[in-house]
């Protein structure tokens, strides 16, 4: 049987809005106690009233690029709700990055959030998992992670770079009964794609991408990527010879003023 198909305490970060909202509601309907962390604590207060009567979910505010401040909340969830079953590491952000306009600021911000932001939440739960030889962690990249795309120098690194972590780290994290998944959306309608001022393909609701992350959780594959057809799409891209793909690059390369697509 699956993690996922038996309820227990779920950590979910990112959770105050778009697709980390959405999967903490999808698990309190099936029963879990969902540690919900966000920076906005008005925000996750709003996620917890929304909770369903079969589940619980509980605030515990933090700011994903304090690595002390997250040991402690790991810690706090443990002593209030338990032993942590599930991890499901969604927090990031986006922000495009152009070759005019090379900031290293917002380069840093993103390295940080996105990636040090995951590292610091595996550093402070991987030793219990280790040692209860037990539970699930999924972190949450993006198809933007398998080829570089234009404008996305920062965002797409950062994907990239879970990517690689979570290939790295899987066979040993098996030797040590944890499970580590990887979980790569496609676009999805979220206040950070909402920015994107061209038409998204194959955009799904929040709701559809929390229902597609249950139901890879459900199996045995170790990537879960949707919508499928973005999963197809890029895989092809990734199959071009670089004369070509860059040709292909050349032509969606936005306007200096344009946003980035945020996958």
């Amino acid at each position: 049987m699956a993690v996922i198909d038996r309820p227990g305490v779920a950590w979910v970060t990112g959770a105050s809005k778009g697709i980390g909202r959405a999967t903490a509601l999808a698990l309190a309907r099936r029963g879990w106690t969902v540690a919900a962390s966000a920076r906005s604590e008005a925000d996750l207060a709003e996620v917890v009233r929304e909770a369903p009567p079969n589940g619980c979910i509980v605030a515990f505010p933090l700011d994903i690029t304090d690595a002390p401040g997250i040991a402690s909340a790991a810690a706090a969830i443990r002593a209030q709700l338990g032993p942590i079953d599930l991890a499901i590491l969604n927090a990031g952000t986006h922000t495009p990055i152009a070759a005019d306009a090379f900031d290293l600021a917002v380069f840093r911000k993103l390295v940080e959030t996105n990636l040090m932001g995951a590292a610091n939440c595996l550093a402070a739960i991987l030793p219990d998992f280790v040692a209860r030889r037990a539970g699930e962690i999924a972190v949450v990249s993006s198809v933007s992670g398998f080829i570089g795309l234009p404008t996305t120098a920062g965002y797409g690194a950062t994907k990239s770079a879970l990517i690689t972590m979570c290939e790295a780290l899987r066979p040993e994290c098996e030797l040590h009964g944890v499970s580590l998944r990887l979980i790569s959306p496609g676009f999805v309608d979220t206040p950070l794609t909402r920015k994107n001022p061209f038409q998204m393909p194959f955009l799904i609701s929040t709701e559809k991408a929390a229902d597609a992350i249950v139901r890879g959780l459900a199996g045995r594959r170790f990537e879960i990527v949707f919508p499928w057809q973005m999963r197809i799409g890029m895989k092809l891209l990734q199959m071009l010879p670089y004369p070509l793909f860059f040709a292909i690059a050349r032509r969606i390369t936005p306007a200096p003023t344009a946003a980035p697509p945020a996958a």
